[in-house]
């Protein structure tokens, strides 16, 4: 009895040694556990706390298919400025219509709207029976001339030898005038028809009159077509000379005496405000125009004047001052976090992210094979700028640190980029 007593606690003091032990053990484990915890979540911060990326690596095929055009930063007269609306016209001694001044139907039209043509050039024939009718007069009269011409010297010779009458002499030198007179004539209306009155022959009547373009300039209207009968009051087609294009713009009397001959004028079309032009005042009106209350202010157009068209209505900037500043496309600025940023092309390297341990030791063996491979991208760096003023859908800017001469910028497609950028740091921060 008195041994299965003390066998009993024995036992119980076994269990009890090895219950304390399990028990030292978990929160030794719990200590371990939470030491690691904290360690990672260090780590998870301080990756959370680094520089956020600055740099975007892009194919080009990505470049390609989100359309990304480049430019250079440009300086622009965008402060002391006023807007003004008008149209861009060509002065009627710069346009012209091609006629014919015989009536007829015509047979051919060699041109259409927007061919260019030089003064001269063949525009259409037209073809009338009356065409050959004046030729065959022409050469007709021709051949009486000759006869009146022999008429009149029969005539002196019977006159000397008086034995014929003075009357008769001077009814054939009368008659002789009046056929000359006549052929002068028609030797005209050939030439007007563009015909050659020496070419004109029994084997070489022409039927068919050219229309010719009085000036060189772009067609702007063609009035014809093969098989309709035109004269002198249907010309044929409109000839513009764009290179005497002007622009008329409508100024407000409070902005007229801030105007002068010789200023700058930054203009766009109305319904194409993508490309700038440039003007130059030359005459400013001295009287309103109708009932607009508007003054006319008139500009000779400089430089490019490719895509302009007479009556084209534009939008114009009149630079008040010749102060410039650096300035780019509107939509080359993004904003991020309430600061505004471009994208310039860079040969900076993307920043790199790895993980410690096999993972990290992993992606640098990775990162090795990929180095043989050529790259076919294109770095650009996010640059903070401070906005300025915005007009003629450009913006100045004043950077925040010095950036590379001649910088190439990103003037389209900023907007893809900085969400790439985004989405890389992102994946980052994970």
């Amino acid at each position: 009895m008195i041994f299965q007593i003390n066998k009993i606690i024995s036992v119980t003091i076994i269990l009890t040694l090895l219950l304390s032990a399990c028990h030292n053990h978990t929160e030794g484990d719990g200590h371990n556990h939470g030491t690691n915890e904290t360690k990672t979540e260090a780590k998870k911060e301080e990756h959370h706390e680094e520089a956020p990326a600055t740099i975007a690596s892009l194919t080009a095929e990505q470049i390609k298919t989100v359309g990304i055009t480049f430019g250079n930063i440009e300086n622009k007269e965008l402060t002391a400025t006023i807007k003004a609306n008008g149209n861009l016209k060509v002065p009627n001694n710069n346009k012209a219509n091609a006629t014919s001044l015989y009536g007829g139907v015509i047979k051919t039209l060699n041109v259409q709207v927007g061919s260019f043509v030089k003064k001269g050039q063949r525009i259409a024939t037209i073809a009338n029976p009356q065409f050959i009718q004046l030729q065959e007069e022409y050469l007709s009269t021709g051949s009486k001339i000759t006869f009146a011409e022999q008429e009149v010297a029969r005539q002196k010779e019977l006159n000397e030898g008086n034995a014929g009458a003075k009357k008769n002499l001077q009814s054939a030198t009368a008659d002789l005038n009046s056929l000359r007179t006549r052929r002068a004539s028609l030797q005209q209306q050939i030439q007007l028809m563009g015909i050659n009155p020496n070419n004109v022959s029994n084997g070489n009547l022409q039927s068919m009159l050219v229309v010719s373009s009085p000036i060189s300039g772009t067609v702007s209207n063609v009035f014809a077509k093969i098989g309709s009968y035109v004269d002198v009051s249907s010309p044929v087609a409109e000839i513009v000379d764009n290179g005497s294009l002007h622009l008329d713009l409508n100024v407000f009397e409070k902005d007229l005496p801030m105007l002068k001959v010789g200023q700058t004028i930054h203009f766009t079309l109305t319904n194409n405000p993508t490309t700038e032009y440039d003007a130059i005042v030359y005459s400013i009106g001295t009287a309103f125009e109708n009932d607009s209350k508007t003054i006319p202010v008139h500009c000779n157009v400089k430089g490019n004047k490719s895509g302009l068209i007479d009556g084209m209505n534009i939008t114009a900037i009149v630079s008040l001052n010749n102060v410039t500043s650096p300035a780019v496309p509107t939509e080359a600025i993004v904003e991020a976090d309430g600061r505004y940023y471009i994208f310039i092309k860079t040969n900076k390297e993307p920043e790199e992210h790895h993980e410690e341990g096999e993972e990290g030791h992993d992606h640098k063996e990775a990162e090795k094979g990929k180095e043989a491979e050529p790259k076919n991208t294109t770095n650009f760096e996010k640059i903070e700028i401070v906005k300025g003023v915005s007009n003629m859908g450009y913006t100045a800017i004043t950077f925040v640190n010095d950036i590379p001469k001649d910088a190439v910028i990103v003037t389209k497609g900023a907007f893809f980029i900085n969400a790439k950028l985004t989405n890389q740091g992102e994946g980052h921060s994970h």
